[in-house]
């Protein structure tokens, strides 16, 4: 639309000419959105609000009165407050290009009032807080002129080849190169001890092989001599076979004789050994008890022979009395005792006959012995 005007994103659009209030900003200041410009009677400027930057190279006395050059970069932009943009139109809107030659030289005082309170070590060390008083101290000029910094770079710090911070940094760099050396030394010891261990290894591996393989070798060789060997090992096992079934065959063919021999011969002469002991043992029983009947019968014969001539023993005996001097004294009572001591003196008599014939006569000479032991087994 005529008249219509937008201003870009990054750039604030200042528009003049009309009335303005007592005390406000001498210009309308627009961001972000259009606005309607009356043509002719208003006139519209632009103010850009991208980041700039100013580059510092300058040369610094430190505290110890050691010169030094240092070279820094600002990062800076107009504010975006309407305060800010009204206080850097009015100095820079006809030459915008003065924003980073006024910055440069805003910081360039600053940076050699700081560094002038400061050492080399602390400038060298302390880089941040160089940055930090640096920005802290610039910060109310920046905002008097509109402008806010985003950063502070410290690019660069020489001492023009006095070599004092070349001599500050050799202990150091000699702390730093002994580290080195000795880290070199400990990685050349351990790539050294890998070297070896891998050797080792090697060797080992090496080792082992040869083993494996004359083992193998020896397995190799063992397995083609039994195979050489297994012809002649078979039939020797073959004949041993034969001579052990040959062996077992003979032994029980062994006992089979034996066997024979026991069932033909011992134990046939062993029953007609012992049919003719029985045999001895019954005829040596009978006479036994032939020679007993014998005897029994005579001595019954005796007995009775002695029992009838008892009666002639006892008179014979009183016989003997008749012409002695016998004085009884108890009259029948005595008469009774005597001839009651006679009848006793004959039955002693019949009784020392009786074992006298009951005695056994000594055996013939030349009697059997077993004889005897089996009439002993038969009356046991």
């Amino acid at each position: 639309m005529f008249g219509y005007r937008v201003p870009a994103p990054n750039e604030a659009m200042l528009i003049s000419g009309g009335k303005s209030s007592k005390g406000a900003s001498p210009f309308r200041v627009v961001t972000g959105h259009g606005a309607f410009v009356m043509p002719v009677f208003r006139k519209v400027r632009f103010l850009t609000l991208s980041m700039c930057e100013a580059e510092v190279t300058e040369v610094c006395v430190t505290k110890q009165a050691i010169a030094l050059t240092v070279r820094a970069v600002i990062a800076f932009k107009v504010g975006n407050d309407t305060e800010s943009i009204v206080n850097a139109g009015q100095r820079f809107l006809s030459d915008q290009d003065q924003m980073s030659v006024l910055t440069g030289r805003i910081f360039s005082g600053h940076l050699r009032s700081i560094i002038g309170s400061m050492t080399v070590e602390e400038i060298i060390t302390e880089r941040q807080k160089l940055a930090t008083e640096v920005l802290d101290g610039s910060a109310v000029e920046m905002a008097k002129i509109g402008l806010s910094v985003d950063a502070l770079q410290i690019q660069s710090i020489d001492d023009m080849k006095l070599g004092y911070i070349a001599a500050m940094a050799a202990p150091h760099n000699a702390a730093i190169q002994r580290d080195a050396q000795i880290a070199q030394a400990v990685a050349n010891k351990k790539a050294a001890e890998a070297e070896q261990e891998s050797q080792r290894t090697q060797a080992e591996y090496a080792r082992q092989t040869s083993i494996v393989q004359a083992q193998y070798r020896a397995e190799v060789e063992a397995a083609q001599a039994e195979a050489a060997q297994a012809g002649p090992l078979a039939q020797a096992k073959a004949q041993q076979q034969v001579v052990d079934a040959r062996t077992e065959l003979a032994q029980r063919e062994a006992e089979l004789r034996q066997q024979q021999l026991v069932a033909e011969v011992i134990k046939p002469a062993d029953a007609e050994a012992e049919r003719i002991r029985i045999l001895a043992l019954a005829d040596a029983e009978k006479m036994r008890v032939q020679a007993e009947a014998a005897a029994s019968n005579n001595r019954v014969a005796l007995d009775r022979m002695l029992i009838d001539q008892l009666p002639q023993i006892v008179k014979e005996a009183g016989r003997g009395l008749a012409g002695a001097n016998v004085n009884i004294l108890n009259g029948a009572d005595g008469l009774g005792e005597m001839a009651a001591g006679l009848v006793g003196q004959g039955l002693s008599i019949l009784d020392s006959v009786k074992r006298g014939l009951t005695t056994p006569p000594p055996a013939p000479a030349g009697a059997p012995e077993e004889n005897g032991q089996a009439r002993s087994e038969l009356t046991q």
